[in-house]
């Protein structure tokens, strides 16, 4: 066999050129959080008014780094106000969040597919996800009970005019027997993109009617979390979320919600952080979890994974990165998330906002935190770890 003998320092040069590639290659393709570092409050009081609307209700949020704005979605019904999004600026210039560090700057209506504002009980409006064309897309809850449906529309960023509708796969739309599909306030509260904007992800709050039960005390549901290929605008894969069982320690109130309310792709390899979001009587119990897809079964075929032996099927990989309740904090109803401004010491934030149900004893909350990610070499190692046990 030809080989080619490289002289010693030629040798250590062409190591040093192939390790230096990898870290590049590893560092820019996934972000692998290490840990998360709180660093601020701010809060808006329920019944503050700009341009004629309440302010409140704000189950998502996302990041136009472009402009350095914020658009928050505002899962009002037609009840304070029509459908519609608020643009927040959010100042972290210090590398801090603090109680004056937000301020509203617009509030856009959604028009529907007859480019008239949506009637009052025909959408829930849960989920928002920016991209680089200038439109926004919006994810609404089902509610079986009025027979509205589910939805995954696109809109333009200035008008707020419908663009494109996704197709919602037939296993998440509720029958009028409640045999099947999206549980009533429990379907699609997530939204988010990938960096590349190749594929958008949602999520159900909790399980489909036939793949399981809905959260209880201590017991957690299986969630799907559904792909959409953005260039053909269709439907792919699905996996299964399965969600931390909590109990309440004193719950005499007897009322109890628990799910997840929210996801947020990292990276272009399957890397997200999700927020599971129970109410527990008297308070709430938020976590934050790194997930990846990379090990998880596609369940797409699965109608039902109820009639499937579960042991086929491997959910998404799940991993702590903080339970809220460890913060100096009074935690409201936080349901959103999303990657942030840059801090000035160039690592990232990540944002976190709350629904306040335009409920006089809650408040809209916005937390701020700073990742900080795994370093390439801990990565390489682990990666070498799982490779040669």
């Amino acid at each position: 066999m030809f080989m080619i003998r490289l002289p010693k320092p030629q040798k250590l040069f062409l190591v040093i050129i192939l390790i230096g590639s990898f870290f590049s290659h590893f560092s820019s393709s996934s972000l692998i959080v290490s840990s998360v570092e709180f660093i601020g409050e701010a809060t808006l009081p329920t019944g503050l008014s700009f341009q004629k609307t309440e302010v409140g209700g704000l189950s998502g949020i996302t990041y136009d780094a472009k402009n350095n704005l914020y658009y928050l979605i505002s899962d009002d019904t037609g009840q304070k106000a029509p459908p519609r999004f608020y643009t927040f600026k959010i100042d972290l210039s210090q590398g801090k969040l603090t109680d004056n560090g937000v301020t509203t700057v617009n509030v856009t209506n959604l028009l529907n597919t007859n480019n008239q504002l949506f009637l009052p009980n025909t959408s829930d409006t849960e989920g928002i996800a920016f991209t680089s064309k200038n439109t926004i897309f919006v994810s609404s809850e089902a509610y079986i009970y009025n027979q509205v449906n589910p939805f995954i529309d696109e809109f333009s960023l200035a008008s707020g005019q419908t663009i494109s509708t996704l197709p919602i796969p037939d296993k998440f739309l509720p029958d009028p027997q409640k045999k099947k599909g999206i549980r009533s306030n429990l379907g699609f509260e997530s939204l988010t993109i990938t960096p590349d904007e190749k594929f958008l992800f949602t999520a159900t709050e909790n399980a489909l009617i036939q793949d399981g039960k809905e959260a209880k005390s201590g017991i957690g549901t299986p969630c799907r979390i559904l792909e959409y290929n953005l260039l053909t605008k269709q439907p792919e894969r699905e996996f299964l979320y399965q969600t931390q069982p909590v109990k309440p320690f004193f719950n005499p109130t007897g009322k109890f919600a628990s799910g997840l309310s929210d996801l947020l792709a990292l990276d272009n390899q399957g890397h997200f952080i999700s927020i599971e979001r129970s109410f527990t009587g008297l308070g709430f119990t938020i976590f934050l979890f790194q997930i990846s897809l990379n090990n998880a079964t596609d369940i797409r075929n699965f109608d039902s994974i109820a009639k499937v032996d579960t042991s086929e099927i491997k959910p998404v990989e799940k991993k702590l990165l903080l339970d809220l309740r460890n913060l100096n904090v009074s935690l409201d109803n936080i349901e959103g998330l999303t990657l942030g401004a840059k801090l000035p010491s160039g690592e990232q934030s990540l944002i976190l906002i709350s629904d306040n149900n335009f409920r006089r004893l809650q408040q809209t909350q916005i937390l701020a935190f700073k990742l900080k990610p795994e370093p390439p070499l801990t990565r390489l190692l682990r990666r070498l770890r799982i490779l040669n046990p």
